[in-house]
């Protein structure tokens, strides 16, 4: 699906006045007419890189790009060498873990190297707030943010907008529900500037400590229930918790996160039917694990090891004779002591289901079914001894 905002021939300003920025440094300050200008420019290449094999643009050939990263980052770096490589730039990549800033190199020592370097453009992320801004002014090619700290992210969100406007036709009027960790998250701000720009009505909504006091003074309504804030939306963005970024714990356990602010079916009943769900991506597991789809994982991995163990057990037993071709005995009686102990299992997806203590239960369930198949082969085995005794 494209837009349906219809845009004039004379829509945007000709030439270098559409953006007459040399920087990317954030959303807020941007006009609207500039974001849309970015945007419909990028619909050109959804369109090529959808296109099959053939992928590549050589309007960059020629020219040095370095990404430039001081955090770690997969998805955005690789999204910015792709971008650079399609478009036939040569694409550099920086890591700050193999760089000198390792040895004691300050940031405007590698702002000069980078510099020295004569790039043509760079991309940079980096951990605290304002320092894409310092690169910025001491380097003579255009730069990227690709995140600098808590402050902002403008190519998400900018991707974001586009998103929504190809799933919804537009962004003007739409009411667009951010909920997390909006504290400390760039992606946060720069999609509250761009989205409030673009028309969009914007609600933030997190726990009292993780909402940034006087956001509102930017446009934003701001929400401590997630089930107001959900009501009637059109999007909901949902932000991850930035552990990196937390000073001291700012809120007391995943679980009991996601219990009152994790997304579910319950709660996005109440926006409307068709409403768009935005995640980041990288969610986090270990508590999707334990609590959305912890007990089917629990028991089915559990009833996988234990039945691989007691299979392979019987098995070497059988091929020794130990059990004098009496295996009818030995699945009754595993499936005896299964059967006679339900109250375990009913335990078992208890805690699966509360998603507590999950490899402890794995643990205890591989340990109850091993100790199980090791009595019965050991029973078994007395037996057939004993009637190999009896019969001689």
């Amino acid at each position: 699906m494209t837009w349906t905002q219809p845009f004039a021939a004379d829509s945007f300003p000709s030439g270098s006045g559409a953006f007459p920025h040399k920087h990317l440094l954030g959303i807020a300050g941007l006009q609207k007419w500039e974001i849309l200008y970015i945007l419909k420019e990028a619909e050109q290449w959804v369109a090529l890189n959808r296109s099959g094999p053939a992928k590549h643009d050589g309007r960059l050939s020629g020219l040095t790009i370095i990404n430039a990263f001081f955090e770690n980052s997969t998805r955005t770096l690789l999204s910015f060498e792709i971008a650079g490589k399609r478009l036939g730039a040569d694409v550099v990549n920086m890591h700050a873990a193999q760089s000198s800033v390792k040895k004691g190199e300050t940031l405007i020592d590698t702002a000069m190297t980078l510099n020295a370097m004569r790039a043509d453009a760079i991309v940079i992320r980096h951990g605290s707030s304002g320092a894409v801004q310092l690169i910025s002014s001491k380097v003579d090619c255009p730069v990227i943010n690709a995140g600098d700290g808590s402050h902002e992210h403008p190519t998400q969100a900018l991707l974001d907008s586009l998103t929504i406007m190809r799933r919804k036709g537009r962004v003007e009027g739409q009411t667009v529900v951010i909920c997390g960790d909006v504290l400390h998250s760039r992606v946060a701000r720069s999609n509250l500037f761009c989205l409030k720009t673009l028309g969009a009505e914007v609600r933030v909504v997190a726990p009292p400590a993780l909402m940034p006091s006087g956001i509102e003074a930017f446009g934003a309504q701001t929400f401590t229930n997630f089930d107001a804030a959900l009501d009637g939306a059109d999007v909901v963005m949902m932000l991850r918790i930035q552990k990196e970024r937390m000073v001291e714990a700012a809120i007391p356990g995943a679980e009991d996160y996601f219990a009152h602010w994790g997304l579910t079916r319950e709660w996005l009943r109440k926006a409307r039917p068709d409403a768009l769900v935005m995640d980041v991506g990288s969610t986090k597991r270990d508590v999707v694990a334990r609590v959305i789809y912890g007990f089917r994982l629990s028991i089915v991995f559990t009833l996988i090891v234990t039945t691989c163990a007691s299979l392979i057990g019987i098995a070497a037993g059988a091929a020794q004779g130990y059990f004098g071709g009496r295996l009818d005995l030995i699945f009754q009686r595993v499936i005896e002591i299964w059967g006679a102990t339900p109250s375990l299992y009913i335990i078992i997806i208890l805690f699966a289901i509360l998603g507590r203590g999950f490899w402890l239960l794995v643990f205890l369930m591989v340990l109850f079914g091993w100790t199980a198949l090791v009595g019965v082969v050991r029973a078994e085995f007395l037996r057939a001894r004993n009637l190999e005794y009896v019969r001689a």
